[in-house]
């Protein structure tokens, strides 16, 4: 059985273990390393017992916790060079980093991943699909559009995590400054609800039979918004039997199982 739980997903955290029967893995350590233990708890997993954490970019809802969780729980840091670069000292506490190449694979355990670029404003983001136990899974929480690079990497995927970031009527007359808006809403930015319904929707015609929305902005979306584009879509297109979760900020969502 494959496992995929996502610990926390927003613009305050993000965090997803991944397990096989004989892995686990942590794709990105956005919380501090006393949320992470606790949330790893939660969900039956030992914090000291990781196979590796995997990451997607630099940026720090992505890497807030992984110092400090080095340090009390050392594990593999796997990463491309140019994250590795931007971290500095962020890793420093790391017992083993290891380089992969963005557009190539590597293994963690019997996960094997391939790293694939997505368009996002951090030094050299990506995405993974993941393969485990028979087990196809995409995973996309950062980025401003769906490229061919990136449509072709989650083609085929029966698991689909992908951001559904903004609402963007609300991100065009909320708080935030224009110089934000802009790049929010840009093509290295983030994906708004209408974006990533449209993309789900053809993934579904392509394989895809669990979707799990991710990177709400608690500021200009809600989740009741990004499920209702979503589900709009999928149904449009004849795919009213693929089930929507919407990842939380604050809790684990429910395990995704395989």
């Amino acid at each position: 059985m494959v496992e995929l739980v996502l610990l926390g997903s927003g613009s305050k955290g993000n965090s997803t273990l991944l397990r096989s029967p004989r892995t686990a893995v942590l794709i990105d350590a956005g919380f501090s390393a006393r949320q992470l233990a606790v949330r790893l708890e939660q969900v039956g997993q030992d914090p000291a017992r990781l196979d590796g954490v995997v990451l997607t970019h630099d940026h720090a809802d992505h890497v807030y916790g992984l110092k400090v969780f080095s340090r009390r729980f050392p594990t593999p840091v796997y990463a491309n060079s140019r994250t590795l670069g931007a971290l500095g000292s962020v890793v420093d506490e790391a017992p083993e980093l290891v380089p992969f190449r963005t557009g190539g694979g590597f293994e963690v355990g019997d996960i094997r991943f391939q790293a694939f670029p997505v368009p996002h404003d951090a030094a050299d983001p990506v995405g993974f699909r993941v393969e485990a136990e028979g087990v196809r899974i995409g995973y996309a929480t950062d980025l401003g559009q769906v490229t061919p690079a990136v449509a072709e990497a989650l083609t085929g995927c029966e698991v689909v995590v992908l951001e559904s970031n903004h609402d963007p009527g609300m991100l065009e007359t909320g708080p935030y400054p224009r110089i934000i808006k802009d790049r929010i809403a840009s093509e290295v930015g983030h994906l708004d609800n209408g974006t990533a319904a449209e993309s789900l929707a053809i993934l579904a015609g392509l394989g895809a039979v669990r979707i799990v929305l991710a990177h709400l902005s608690q500021v200009n979306n809600r989740p009741a918004l990004a499920r209702r584009a979503a589900r709009s879509a999928l149904d449009r297109d004849g795919h009213t039997g693929v089930p929507v979760t919407v990842a939380s900020q604050f809790v684990p969502g429910p395990p995704v199982r395989f």
